[in-house]
Formats: C-alpha cells, structure tokens, sequence
C-alpha cells in the first residue's frame, strides 16, 4: 500500500496551557540514510513534553518540533544503508521529537526490537524512562548488587521504571511519594519502601530505614531545596544524580558535608545528547536489560491511554500529578 503525502499529528504553535494542542495535518517525514519511517502504533507522554507546550524546552537543533519523545510501531520504509529484511519489523524508540504523530522518522541504531508479550502501549512506555534510568543509576551512579537507591517521584514513569530495574538488579529502592495512596501503589510495583513526603520528614525516615547508613544513590528530579536534604541522606561515597529541577534550578550545597562523605555529585539530560550516545545505550540496553522485556520480566506500569486527538487530557492528566506509571497515547486505534 502507498504511503500518503500527509498524516495526522498534535501541534503546539503557541505556547502555553493544553489546550493549544491541536491536531493537524502535517507532511509525512522521509527517513535519510540509516533511518527508518515508523508507523505509529503508541506514543508515550513524558515531563518534557509538558515543557516543550510551555515554551519552555525548545526541541534540539534538527528535531521535529511535534511533540513526542517515544514511539512504537512497524517500520513501513527504510532509508539509505537500512537492511531491507528490516521493513514490518515491530520496533520501539526514542526520539528527539516528532512521536505525537501517526508516522515519525528514527534513526535504525535507536531502535529495539518489541518482543510478542508486550502491547505496542507497552513498548511505547519503555524508551525514555528506561534510557533515563539506566544511564543516570546504572552508569552515572555505577549501582551495583546491594545499592541503596532513594528516588523522589516514585509513581512517576521515571521512579517506577527505577523500581522494576532495581528488583531485576539487586538494588534496595526507597522511593517519595505524595499520598498513602501512592505509597502503596509504589509498593505493590517493588518499591522496598514507600515515604508519604507530605506527613513525614523523608530525611529523618531514610535514617530510620537503614538503620542511620543511609543510601547509596539518591535519582534526584526535583532540586532546589531538596538538594541538600538529598546529600544528608547519603553514605559516605555516596552519588547524586540530578535529572530534573521541578522544584527550582538553584541549590544551596553543604560543602563540608560533601568533602567529609566524598559524596559525587553529577546529572544529566538525556535529549540533547547525540545519536552516536543514544546509540551507544541502546546497544547496552539491548544486550543487558532487553532480555527481562523479553521474558517478560520488566514491563511498565500503565496509567492510562489516550486517543491522539486527547493529547491535551494527557498532558492534564500529568499535571494534575495523580498518575501511576506511564500516560501513552494511542494513534488511530491502533493498540
């Protein structure tokens, strides 16, 4: 079947709330040489999505300025030095743009093959939060077997992500969450423990917890004030791991206590890096952690799915805070 000339897609020319995400007809991309055309099966919703729609993280230089940093679909056309066998694979990836789309274009190299025991929902929810993980915990933060792993924002895609990948690799996960409810939601996905950070103090329950040691790591997405409780959490060699600054870009750092514990200090953000690296960690991911999707060990945890046509509830729905696990967003029906 031809490919047609246009496709659907969510646009945001103006910034603001959600409601300037609109659906719009856009032309559809061509892959160049080592990229491939996907049709869009699901696309997942992630914070800086939400960023983007307020002006507020402009897409890399080349990136498509539709939304999307996730997909999963079928290769339906393959570009310059593609292997041909490749055209109906099945694959999902990360994008630096362009997956709120019914077709979005990827480098071959990103791709990772979905296996027959996930959903395309599934495989949509998996590339961010799983890139993200596994570079700042398990590279950045060199967590071994045994590690201590604090993570604010435990329901969130990142910090159930981390969860599931902590349980496959030995690390003890204590995670910050906003309500009981949530508390218990990070339980039952494999949270060692749970703290409600609105009635208790999470640095005086870390102690509590691990007996006064304190954690290894501490996968940080909030900064600001939290920076310096983090650090008091820490064990001595202790690393900290910024990837997001939802409650401010400015911290206060307690030096002494820095050179005192020999604590690391570092962060990353994962969009802007090359493909080259993206390629990099999905070789890694591939050889390391995709044998568990495979087997069907590490699946994500769902919140809930969209039509494309209600990006705009989507991007509510994680504003509003009150999701667990991953937002997705289903084109035409597909999943």
């Amino acid at each position: 079947m031809p490919l047609p000339a246009t496709m659907n897609a969510i646009e945001c020319t103006v910034p603001g709330g959600p409601e300037n995400l609109v659906l719009a007809r856009r032309p559809l991309p061509r892959p160049g040489a080592g990229e491939v055309l996907v049709k869009v099966a699901a696309a997942g919703v992630n914070r800086p999505d939400i960023l983007q729609r307020q002006g507020r993280y402009p897409p890399p230089p080349g990136a498509p300025d539709i939304l999307g940093l996730e997909v999963s679909g079928k290769i339906v056309e393959i570009g310059e030095s593609v292997e041909p066998t490749l055209s109906g694979m099945p694959v999902c990836a990360l994008l630096p743009g362009g997956g709120y789309a019914e077709y979005a274009v990827v480098p071959m190299d990103i791709c990772l093959p979905v296996p027959a025991c996930l959903s395309m929902a599934e495989a949509a929810a998996l590339p961010e939060t799983l890139f993200t993980v596994w570079t700042n915990v398990f590279e950045r933060a060199y967590a071994i077997d045994g590690d201590r792993v604090l993570v604010h924002g435990g329901t969130s895609g990142i910090g159930t992500m981390a969860i599931k990948l902590g349980r496959i690799f030995g690390l003890e996960i204590i995670v910050t969450c906003g309500s009981d409810e949530k508390c218990a939601a990070a339980l039952a996905a494999g949270a060692a423990h749970a703290i409600n950070y609105k009635s208790s103090d999470f640095v005086a329950e870390v102690e509590r917890i691990t007996d006064g040691e304190g954690v290894s790591i501490v996968l940080d997405m909030v900064g600001g004030a939290y920076v310096a409780r983090n650090l008091a959490c820490l064990t001595s060699e202790g690393r900290h791991v910024s990837i997001a600054v939802q409650g401010g870009a400015k911290a206060e750092i307690p030096l002494v206590m820095v050179m005192q514990k020999r604590l690391t200090l570092t962060g990353s953000t994962l969009r802007p890096r090359t493909g080259a690296f993206k390629a990099l960690v999905a070789q890694e991911i591939e050889r390391t952690v995709w044998p568990y999707v495979v087997d069907g060990t590490l699946k994500p945890v769902i919140d809930r799915v969209f039509p494309l046509g209600e990006a705009a509830e989507a991007h509510r729905r994680m504003e509003s805070g009150d999701h667990v696990g991953k937002i997705v967003l289903a084109i035409d029906g597909q999943i």
